[in-house]
C-alpha cells in the first residue's frame, strides 16, 4: 500500500540511530505518521523540518502498519520563520494545533485554510485568517460555534457578543444585562471582510481560546500547545491597542 501527495511536516521526533518518526498533513490522506530512514542525518536534517511543505511518499505492506516515508523538499517555511520570534511561534501553534486531527481521516478544507495560514505568516495582515483557521478546527471536530442568531431573541441582527458557555452569538439588546459574562464578537467572524482592529483580533484569539480549550483539548484530555501562549505574548507586543480601542470583555468575568 502507497500514496504520493504533498504535505506539511507537523512534528518531527529522533527514532533508532539516524532515523525519525514523523508526522504530516496531506489534503486527501489527512494526518499521518511515518518512519524516515536517515531522517537525522545531514541531508535530510534541513527538509525535515516543522511546517515545511514537502512531497510525500508513505509505503507499507499493509495499512496498519507504520509505513516509511520517502520525503522531497518543496517549500522551505521553518527556514522563513527562524529569524522571527512571532512567526516562528505562530508556525508551531498551526502545526501543533492539526496534530489533534484523528489520523488518516481526510479534512481537505481544514487543510486548505492551514496550509494558507502558513504560506501567509509573514504577512502582518494574517491574524484575523489564523483565528478563523481556528474557528474551522474546532467546526471540523464538531465543537464549531452558532452564530447565526442570537441565542436569547432569535434574531439575526446587530449580533455583539458570543456565550462563553453555548458558544452561540448574541444580540446587543440581550446582552446588555450579562455583558460581564460575555465574549465580545469580532466582526469579522460574521463577516471575513470586515474591518479587523488589534482589539478584533486579539478578541478573536480569546474567543477560540477559550473553545479549543474547554470544548475540543478537554474533551481529549489535552492541553492547548505551549507555542500558542507564547505566541500570543509576542502579538500583544507586536499588535498593540490604539489609544481609541479596547478589549473589554475579551475574556468574560
Amino acid at each position: 500500500m502507497d500514496w504520493t501527495a504533498e504535505a506539511s511536516l507537523l512534528s518531527v521526533r529522533a527514532h533508532g540511530e539516524n532515523g525519525a518518526i514523523i508526522e504530516v498533513l496531506a489534503k486527501e490522506q489527512g494526518r499521518f505518521v511515518g518512519f524516515v530512514r536517515g531522517g537525522t542525518g545531514r541531508t535530510m536534517r534541513p527538509v525535515l523540518q516543522i511546517g515545511n511543505r514537502v512531497k510525500a511518499n508513505w509505503r507499507a505492506r499493509l495499512s496498519e502498519h507504520l509505513g516509511t516515508f520517502t520525503i522531497e523538499p518543496l517549500k522551505a517555511r521553518a527556514a522563513l520563520a527562524m529569524h522571527d520570534p512571532l512567526h516562528l511561534s505562530a508556525l508551531m501553534t498551526a502545526c501543533a494545533l492539526v496534530r489533534i486531527l484523528p489520523e488518516r481521516h481526510p479534512y481537505p478544507k481544514l487543510t486548505t485554510i492551514f496550509e494558507a495560514v502558513l504560506d501567509e505568516l509573514g504577512d502582518s495582515t494574517i491574524w484575523p485568517i489564523f483565528v478563523r483557521f481556528e474557528l474551522a478546527l474546532l467546526e471540523e471536530m464538531g465543537f464549531g460555534l452558532d452564530l447565526s442568531n442570537c441565542a436569547v431573541n432569535g434574531t439575526s441582527d446587530n449580533l455583539t457578543h458570543i456565550s462563553p458557555r453555548s458558544g452561540r452569538a448574541v444580540s446587543a439588546q440581550a446582552a446588555e444585562p450579562y455583558i460581564k459574562k460575555l465574549y465580545s464578537l469580532p466582526p469579522f467572524f460574521l463577516n471575513p471582510m470586515a474591518e479587523a482592529t488589534p482589539a478584533h483580533i486579539h478578541n478573536g484569539f480569546a474567543v477560540t481560546g477559550h473553545f479549543l480549550q474547554t470544548r475540543l483539548f478537554a474533551h481529549l484530555e489535552k492541553e492547548l500547545p505551549e507555542a500558542r501562549a507564547r505566541m500570543l505574548n509576542l502579538l500583544e507586543r507586536d499588535l498593540p491597542l490604539a489609544e481609541n480601542e479596547s478589549a473589554i470583555n475579551s475574556t468574560p468575568k
